[in-house]
């Protein structure tokens, strides 16, 4: 089985792929696994930018191939100078937890009415012998709200606070149904296929 380590310490990102990579040969591995912790700073403008700089310094020093992956959170309701962009976690110079994240963002959106219209877009690069590689994809809006769910999802924390438009449900509350129609939407297949094709 090949292995692939993914630039991160973020397991539920790792559980996303790891699960399908297996059916196709392919072992998912984190930094957490390594001997090796190297000191990064995400100084990208994008999700594609800041991918590059986790996964570059890492296949340089493991030769392994090495995914780096980050999202961008864009919120119509706000200025560009308030957007997060690629610091959904830092805020004010601050790395936030889980539920400290949930708590700013929950105020954030109490101040525009208890709701903001908001989208994910995401960027990923794979190092291998091939080169660098890049994919990038955006998911569609969805709500973020002033009252969180009881659920979490650890890992994503705004998952709480996250609610669809058209049914105006939780994310984290969604039937199995509704999770099979979401999925319907979630390219994860064209994730795996982009990874499998360039290590």
């Amino acid at each position: 089985m090949k292995k692939v380590l993914f630039a991160t310490t973020n397991l539920a990102k790792i559980e996303k792929y790891k699960e399908k990579l297996e059916e196709k040969g392919v072992q998912l591995i984190s930094i957490n696994d390594l001997n090796v912790r190297l000191e990064i700073e995400e100084s990208g403008k994008n999700a594609i930018e800041n991918a590059h700089i986790k996964a570059k310094p890492y296949y340089e020093k493991t030769k392994m191939p090495t995914i780096g992956m980050d999202n961008c959170l864009f919120i119509e309701e706000l200025p560009e100078e308030k957007q997060p962009g690629t610091h959904v976690r830092r805020i004010n110079g601050k790395e936030l937890n889980d539920e400290e994240m949930i708590e700013y963002y929950t105020k954030l959106a109490k101040e525009y009415n208890g709701k903001l219209t908001a989208k994910w877009v995401y960027g990923m690069v794979l190092y291998s012998e091939k080169g660098a590689t890049e994919y990038s994809w955006s998911k569609s809006n969805f709500y973020l709200i002033d009252k969180p769910c009881e659920k979490r999802n650890p890992g994503y924390p705004l998952d709480s606070i996250s609610v669809i438009p058209e049914t105006n449900e939780y994310w984290l509350e969604m039937t199995k149904e509704q999770m099979e129609k979401n999925k319907e939407k979630d390219n994860t297949d064209e994730i795996i296929k982009f990874i499998v094709n360039n290590i």
